[in-house]
C-alpha cells in the first residue's frame, strides 16, 4: 500500500498495490504494521457497507461528537465517488477545511479519515457501492452533521445534486459558535 498524506493533516489517500496474473488480482486493504507507520493503533470495530443508486447524491457531512470520535477508512467498491471530508479538530491549522478524491472501483483507491472529521459524498455514477472501516461503534446519540452546502465550507461538488435525504437536508450551518470537537 501506498499512503500520500492530503492537505488534511492526518487524512491519507491509500493505494493498493495489485498483485495480477492472467486470473485476475489480489491485493491487501489493511495490514496492522502498514497502518501503524501512519499513526494508525486503533482497532476497527465495526464494518458497513452502503448502496446508493442515483448518480449525483450525496450523502454528509456526518461525525460523531468528540468522546466517541471516530477513525474511518472508506473504500468504493462499484462505482464512483466524490469522497470528502472538513477538519473538524478545533486545534488544527486547517480547521474548516476540506478535501475531496475521487474513489472508485476502477481506481481502488481508500480513503483513511481521522478522528475529529466531518465525512460524506456524492456519487459519481449510478449503483455506487462503499466499504466503511470504523474504530467506534455508531452512537445515535452523538451523530452530528454539517449541512453539505455550508457557504463557510463551500465545498465544490462536481456535480448537481440529485438526492440527499432530508436528515442531510436538515444538517445545520456553522456559526460562529461552533468551535469544533
Amino acid at each position: 500500500m501506498k499512503f500520500t498524506e492530503t492537505v488534511l493533516k492526518g487524512s491519507f489517500i491509500i493505494d493498493l498495490d495489485l498483485f495480477q496474473d492472467e486470473r485476475g488480482w489480489f491485493a491487501r486493504t489493511f495490514c496492522k504494521h502498514e497502518f501503524e507507520k501512519i499513526g494508525h493503533t486503533k482497532e476497527w470495530v465495526q464494518l458497513n457497507h452502503s448502496y446508493t443508486a442515483q448518480k449525483g447524491t450525496i450523502r454528509g457531512m456526518h461525525y460523531q461528537g468528540a468522546s466517541f470520535a471516530e477513525i474511518k477508512l472508506v473504500r468504493c467498491i462499484s462505482g464512483k465517488i466524490f469522497d470528502v471530508i472538513i477538519d473538524l479538530r478545533k486545534d488544527s491549522s486547517t480547521f474548516l477545511q476540506w478535501a475531496g478524491v475521487e474513489l472508485s472501483a476502477e481506481n481502488k483507491r481508500m480513503l483513511y479519515i481521522p478522528e475529529g472529521f466531518a465525512h460524506g459524498f456524492q456519487t459519481l455514477s449510478d449503483d455506487c457501492e462503499l466499504i466503511y472501516h470504523h474504530s467506534q461503534f455508531y452512537q445515535p446519540n452523538v451523530e452530528a452533521g454539517i449541512r453539505y452546502n455550508d457557504p463557510k465550507i463551500a465545498i465544490n461538488w462536481p456535480l448537481p445534486l440529485s438526492n440527499i435525504s432530508k436528515r442531510d437536508e436538515e444538517h445545520p450551518f456553522l456559526d460562529n459558535n461552533f468551535k469544533g470537537v
